[in-house]
């Protein structure tokens, strides 16, 4: 369609009128637009045709393009401020006031029909009449299309207030007009919707939509009518404001009177659904930004408001193990901020209550029982571990009171109380991974015996004395290597590994070596025989040694021990071989530590005894005689009494000798024989029996070895700590002292003094003069 004078050939130049252009009077078009409207707005059922729609288009184009008897105005001239409107400006002004008066007008008859409307009614009035009044005014905003492109921007750039595209025009007719003097009514009626379907009512929900959609669509900025982006500001002040004060009040009503009537657990059900319903209710009618401040209402009412309630149910909810209430609350509980803590807290004293009560349960059976103690420990951390996971979402708070209460009931229980030590945890752990690793008929197979040494991690993780575990398993350890009882070279390689893992390499440093040492005594081995090979004297015995080195193995050198004749020229020849081998090594025998076969001639059937060196020198008398007095036995042996009495007993006990008083006891002066008759079921016997003294000698030096050990480990942090540090205070010292070495050992206080005063005798500090509690470092 070909329109003469459209906006394509709408030119002027100041001062030149461009041919082609009329004058048109308003009076001229206005009744045939004004018609036109009218067909739009009230005859809106009346469709109306693309001509119509055209000549109207036109008659706004005509009449905007006209020219006055004011004079022409472009766009290179300006109106300034006081002077009358002139030209086009004028022409726009007047065709733009005709039709605000229209909108108006027909809005001030249309809410005639509203004004007394209520409830469901009125809603249904102002969301159908909404729909259809903004769909009239989009089709008249595209009748007046020219005038909003060309006069309307005009006067917006020249920061004219009140001036506004049509279809905004016709939003802030509808606001000032229809949604002031119904807007209560409105929303009251939408609230009163709202909380019959909380009531659990079904509702038109398209009513409250739609009035939703018309709030959000007037919040349009009247100071800066051409900005974009949405203003929320009609729907937040006349509804959003209201709706929450009333969704408080409603569910402040229903959580205290429900709490009345049901248990707490029944509650969070309600509550979690409650929450859910609300978050529904926007996704479905209401404007998405209502989500946060609606859901924190609603957590402060159904929530917050009732955490005591909450605490105290929590306590028997744990009691009950009841994992899913607890998880509910979790979920309800985590939503308010800072909600949690005393959640944690309560878990914390929970669970350090039970792992007290679980070890006292023992009684004084753990205390020998290092597999009992251990499992003890691992059920329950096993049992809330997985509550932590599952019904705590594995929250880091919640995973922090798991750790700490184990920590403290592993570091300090009636068994701890029993022995009188807080490092009997950590002795009890390095036995147990001894019972595990050590050779047995009751070992696992692999894959259990790694999951179990897992779960000793767990324990090992908690253990405050690190450094008592390390001194007891690196005993253990020595022994299993040393006697070949390892259950599998893997799994000791994988126990080390985890504890270098978790402690870093110093730890286990010592351990890796051991590791070394017995490889290469197996080569040492293997060149000794090689030796005696080519010997032209080969020994008449098999004799085997491990050369371990002193730093790396806690082993107590040997006391004085007369080594029998059979034994001395093996000795003798490894000793020469090895000194030709390494010149300037000196060999120190742990006669205590060895231990060797016999076999009997004397006895009904040819026995192997596995015997300890010490047990061999005493039955190896008995091959020049059958019976000797004690004390002569120690003249011959060498060894002390009070060893030799605990060996010659557990001779006796396996019934190889016999004593001549067999009721008293076993004296100096005790004659002990040979026990012909001596029977047994197996052919290979093992007599090695661990000393009862041995052991806790053993045990003595240890404890003492660790304190030991631990001064000079303290020393040597506060000499690190000064070297760097050249003047500190004495609190800060001890805190600095207490953080290096917390991954290893808890210092005590008094023994970090003692080690200051060592170190200042040694002249490696100084107090500072002048200064209260101030060291610095002397270079």
């Amino acid at each position: 369609m070909s329109i003469p004078g459209t906006a394509a050939s709408n030119q002027m130049v100041l001062g030149q009128t461009t041919p082609g252009l009329k004058q048109i009077n308003l009076d001229q078009i206005w009744g045939d637009l004004k018609a036109g409207i009218e067909q739009v707005y009230v005859h809106k059922h009346e469709s109306m045709s693309k001509s119509r729609y055209m000549e109207l288009y036109t008659h706004v184009y005509d009449y905007c393009t006209s020219v006055h008897q004011s004079g022409p105005r472009t766009a290179a001239t300006k109106s300034k401020k006081g002077q009358p409107p002139g030209g086009a400006q004028f022409v726009g002004h007047e065709i733009y006031k005709r039709l605000k008066d229209f909108l108006k007008t027909y809005l001030v008859d249309l809410l005639q029909d509203g004004v007394d409307l209520m409830d469901e009614e009125v809603l249904k009035f102002y969301t159908n009449q909404w729909e259809e009044y903004q769909f009239s005014s989009k089709v008249l905003n595209g009748i007046c299309a020219y005038l909003n492109r060309h006069w309307v921007k005009r006067e917006c750039d020249e920061g004219r207030k009140g001036i506004y595209e049509i279809y905004q025009l016709a939003l802030v007719s509808w606001k000032d007009n229809l949604f002031k003097p119904l807007n209560k009514q409105v929303t009251n009626a939408v609230l009163k919707l709202i909380e019959r379907e909380r009531n659990g009512e079904t509702i038109n929900t398209r009513l409250v939509s739609g009035v939703m959609h018309c709030y959000v669509e007037l919040g349009l900025n009247e100071d800066e009518p051409t900005a974009k982006g949405q203003n929320l500001s009609v729907y937040k002040e006349s509804f959003e404001t209201t709706f929450l004060v009333d969704t408080e009040r409603f569910y402040t009503r229903e959580s205290t009177e429900f709490l009345r009537q049901n248990p707490v657990t029944e509650y969070m059900k309600k509550a979690e659904q409650r929450l859910l319903e609300e978050k529904r209710r926007v996704q479905l009618y209401l404007h998405e930004t209502t989500q946060d401040s609606l859901a924190k209402t609603c957590e402060k009412v159904l929530i917050e408001k009732h955490l005591e309630i909450f605490h105290s149910e929590f306590q028997n909810l744990l009691n009950d193990d009841k994992n899913e209430d607890l998880a509910r609350m979790f979920q309800l509980v985590s939503r308010i901020p800072d909600g949690l803590g005393e959640l944690r807290s309560l878990l914390e004293a929970h669970i350090h209550n039970q792992g007290l009560s679980a070890i006292e349960k023992c009684g004084d059976a753990a205390l020998n029982d290092p597999k009992l103690y251990v499992n003890t420990i691992l059920e329950v951390h096993r049992k809330y571990n997985a509550l932590v996971m599952t019904a705590f979402n594995n929250e880091a708070g919640f995973v922090a009171s798991l750790d700490k209460a184990c920590g403290k009931f592993i570091n300090n229980n009636a068994v701890t109380k029993m022995a009188n030590s807080s490092s009997k945890s950590p002795e009890l752990l390095a036995k147990y991974c001894d019972l595990l690793l050590k050779k047995s008929s009751k070992n696992p197979e692999e894959t259990e015996l790694e999951d179990t040494l897992n779960q000793v991690m767990i324990v090992f993780k908690y253990i405050e004395d690190k450094d008592v575990f390390q001194k007891f398993y690196s005993k253990m350890l020595a022994k299993r290597l040393v006697q070949h009882m390892s259950a599998s070279d893997d799994a000791e390689a994988s126990m080390i590994s985890k504890l270098k893992q978790a402690c870093g390499f110093e730890y286990t440093s010592k351990l890796q070596r051991m590791f070394q040492d017995i490889g290469v005594s197996k080569d040492l081995n293997e060149q000794f025989r090689k030796h005696l090979a080519t010997s032209s004297e080969p020994l008449d015995l098999d004799f085997s040694i491990q050369v371990l080195s002193s730093g790396s193995w806690p082993f107590q050198q040997s006391f004085t021990f007369a080594l029998p004749q059979e034994l001395e020229r093996s000795v003798q020849r490894f000793s020469m071989f090895y000194g030709s081998q390494h010149s300037g090594r000196k060999l120190h025998w742990l006669y205590n530590m060895s231990k060797g076969e016999l076999i009997t001639n004397c006895f009904k059937n040819r026995y192997t005894l596995q015997a300890s060196t010490f047990q061999m020198a005493v039955l190896l008398q008995f091959n020049t005689g059958d019976s000797f007095p004690v004390h002569q036995l120690q003249e011959s042996t060498q060894i002390k009494m009070d060893t030799l009495m605990q060996v010659v007993q557990i001779l006796l006990k396996c019934k190889l000798l016999v004593c001549d008083e067999e009721d008293s006891e076993l004296q100096s002066s005790s004659v002990v024989s040979l026990y012909f008759g001596y029977k047994n079921k197996k052919l290979r016997v093992n007599i090695n029996v661990p000393l009862k003294t041995e052991l806790k000698v053993e045990q003595e030096t240890t404890h003492k070895h660790i304190e030991e050990d631990r001064k000079l480990l303290i020393q040597a942090a506060i000499v690190r700590i000064m070297k760097m540090r050249k003047v500190l205070k004495h609190q800060q010292l001890l805190l600095e002292v207490l953080n290096q070495l917390s991954s290893r050992f808890k210092p005590r206080v008094p023994v970090i003094k003692k080690c200051i005063d060592i170190l200042i005798e040694k002249e490696y500090l100084e107090r500072t003069e002048g200064q209260k509690d101030t060291y610095s470092y002397l270079a």
